[in-house]
């Protein structure tokens, strides 16, 4: 039993989780890189000193990093313990972004302070921020077609990159030499690193207020609490086996869809993931490391019981059998740029696919499930300078047992949205001629699922190359208890009069472009879920009358004549409604 009263421990659990805030929105507001200062690309938490073990992530902070942070500061432990990195002292600041120590990507990297209470080591503090470039085969990091990391860019082992508070030039010098708009880094760095300060700071006076035992306990109490809450949820699920599987477009390199394959054993309060019968490792950049397969895992549960305290103690009725000899569990030197933005996007589909079973009212139908990664590098002859522009895009949630899919939400493992298309013009030689809803993309069902985006990016000046890594181009988001699947992803080039789809339909990389040549995307809408037959009349009323579908697809064909005799609203010769679209879900 706590001796913590209920208000203190209330209080302290805020702060710690004010603190993460915290330092994520310092990150945020001091970054130069809009990808981290309008996307929000970043996440904060703090981590016990001897494991490394979840004590507090933001509410404002990507939920693929959970996990990755943990078992990444877990593993600089150990490498601390062994001898292979120098051990902390106050005032120290390591990087890293291997992703096979608790990574994802190389874009992904992370910085990591000793905290230090009265002269002792307390916990780590820990942010991760995605650079939008680290070197490697193309601009913005995410290669197609890489088959070994090292042609993905620059890994970095934990080292100090602030000794004793003070940058160490000579590192500094090493990244800077390996990546593309070096001379921009700097912004970031510093923002990185102030934002742990920022939290430091914060920290300090948290423990001065209510002494370094006192929290020490709320930790304990905390994480405890989480574990129990997270036990009763899944004691909430009938006992049983769950099976699932989700699909991969394809590796980049391979044109053939990977299979991930899920088994979910409900027993008693605990859960048991299995993914023996996914595939093998591919040659593409679409392995996932272990760390992020951990971490989408985490993620989706939580998306079903968001009520759980974000602790590692929420995490403790999970167990999760390590994928051996999967594509799930990569090895060095496997390339892994797509791991955490669109891999990680697929397990999660999984264990929503695995769980809507078990618990119909509680689990969504697939949502749209990629970041739509596009990255465009190039030099602006008007500014005389090169530049790098990544663009994130949302997609359309599955329907779910209350209501429809949002619309142009952000993607499954963060809270990341699109940069505004007013400040990437600004800041690039770029024009977005289209930015809208995409129209019927969304699955059909008692409650369809949302809509995705339709965007065209045109090159004004010079030269630029082109890569994405996408998905769901192949096969749409799953619907659910007879709801249909949401539209596919669709990528199109528009070069020099011709129209070009990649062969890989969602992942290509150094497309050359030139000044008039657009770039068109659109992104997939959410599944179903439930028999459409079972819509309500007045959802579809609605929906005709905004114009969501057109061509009226999306619905049974009785159910939008029986509307439209009722209406005022008319099919025209094309398919097109006659009424307009107005307002938003």
């Amino acid at each position: 039993m706590s001796s913590l009263d209920p208000i203190t421990l209330a209080v302290i659990q805020a702060g710690l989780g004010q603190v993460c805030n915290e330092m994520d929105i310092a990150f945020t507001r001091s970054a130069f890189s809009p990808v981290i200062a309008e996307a929000d690309d970043r996440s904060s938490g703090i981590y016990d000193k001897t494991d490394g073990s979840l004590i507090a992530q933001g509410e404002l902070g990507l939920p693929v990093f959970v996990g990755t942070m943990q078992y990444s500061t877990r593993e600089m432990i150990r490498l601390i313990r062994e001898g292979s990195v120098l051990p902390p002292e106050p005032g120290d600041i390591y990087i890293v972004n291997d992703p096979y120590l608790g990574g994802t990507h190389l874009m992904d990297v992370r910085f990591v302070l000793p905290f230090y209470h009265e002269g002792e080591l307390f916990c780590w503090l820990q942010n991760t921020g995605h650079w939008p470039d680290i070197g490697g085969m193309v601009p913005g990091g995410f290669s197609a077609k890489a088959t070994e990391v090292e042609q993905e860019g620059l890994r970095l082992p934990p080292v100090k990159l602030f000794k004793k508070g003070v940058m160490d030039t000579e590192i500094y010098s090493i990244i800077t030499s390996n990546i593309r708009i070096a001379d921009q880094r700097i912004g970031d760095i510093r923002a990185q690193a102030a934002a742990l300060r920022v939290g430091e700071r914060r920290l300090a006076e948290l423990l001065d207020r209510y002494g370094a035992e006192t929290v020490r306990e709320a930790i304990g109490e905390i994480r405890g609490r989480a574990a129990t809450l997270m036990r009763a949820h899944v004691a909430g699920i009938p006992d049983g086996v769950y099976r699932s599987e989700a699909f991969v477009d394809s590796d980049g390199v391979v044109n053939e869809p990977l299979r991930i394959a899920l088994t979910v054993t409900k027993s008693g309060e605990g859960l048991h993931f299995n993914f023996t019968g996914s595939s093998p490792p591919c040659r593409g950049p679409m392995n996932s490391v272990v760390a992020t397969t951990y971490s989408a895992v985490y993620l989706a549960v939580r998306h079903i019981f968001p009520d759980t305290p974000l602790n590692a103690g929420a995490f403790e009725p999970l167990t999760i059998e390590r994928p051996v000899g999967t594509f799930l569990d990569a090895r060095y030197p496997r390339p892994v740029s797509g791991c955490a933005a669109e891999v990680s996007q697929r397990i999660a589909e999984a264990v929503f696919l695995a769980l809507v079973k078990a618990i119909p009212d509680k689990v969504t139908a697939a949502p749209a499930g990629s970041s739509g990664n596009f990255a465009l590098g190039g030099f602006d002859p008007e500014r005389g300078t090169s530049y790098v522009m990544y663009q994130i895009s949302g997609g359309g949630y599955g329907g779910n047992a209350y209501h429809d899919g949002l619309t142009n939400g952000c993607s499954t493992i963060g809270i990341s949205k699109t940069a505004p298309v007013e400040v990437m013009e600004q800041y690039y030689p770029v024009l977005f001629s289209r930015f809208a809803l995409r129209e019927g993309s969304g699955g059909a069902g008692r409650h369809r699922g949302g809509f995705g985006v339709h965007y065209e990016v045109e090159l004004l000046r010079g030269e630029a190359r082109a890569s994405f890594v996408m998905d769901h181009g192949r096969f749409g988001p799953p619907g659910v208890l007879g709801g249909e699947d949401g539209a596919r992803n669709v990528v199109r080039i528009h070069r020099d009069g011709q129209v070009f789809v990649p062969e890989h339909l969602s992942k290509d990389q150094d497309i050359p472009l030139t000044a008039g040549d657009r770039v068109e995307v659109m992104t997939p809408g959410g599944g179903g879920y439930g028999d459409p037959a079972l819509r309500d009349e007045d959802l579809i009323r609605r929906d005709t009358v905004r114009g969501y579908y057109p061509d009226t697809q999306g619905f049974p064909a009785q159910s939008v004549v029986a509307f439209l005799d009722a209406s005022d609203g008319y099919v025209a010769s094309d398919g097109a409604s006659s009424v307009h679209p107005r307002g938003d879900n």
